[in-house]
């Protein structure tokens, strides 16, 4: 696993991740042409990772391990901006 590459994705993939703070905080990621609200947690996990795992996949192609590592540092990345939000709601 080179973590300089891995780490290099995760940037690429935050920095195609848009967060409406006037919104609740959704999240809207671009991933091969899908477009992603995620309003907390549960559906955050339930319904984005399958697509985020076939992402990384087929376009940088990720190991499992790799891509466990990529979303776990992913969703501290973008829960880090967005849990303060979601508590207000």
């Amino acid at each position: 696993m080179d973590k300089k590459y891995l780490d290099k994705v995760i940037e690429q993939i935050v920095s195609e991740t848009t967060i409406d703070y006037r919104r609740g905080g959704k999240v809207y990621i671009t991933l091969i042409n899908n477009h992603f609200s995620i309003h907390n947690k549960k559906s955050y996990t339930r319904y984005f990772y399958p697509h985020f795992s076939h992402h990384c996949r087929d376009v940088y192609g990720l190991n499992d391990d790799e891509i466990k590592y990529v979303w776990d540092e992913y969703g501290k990345i973008i829960k880090d901006k967005i849990i303060p939000i979601w508590k207000n709601y």
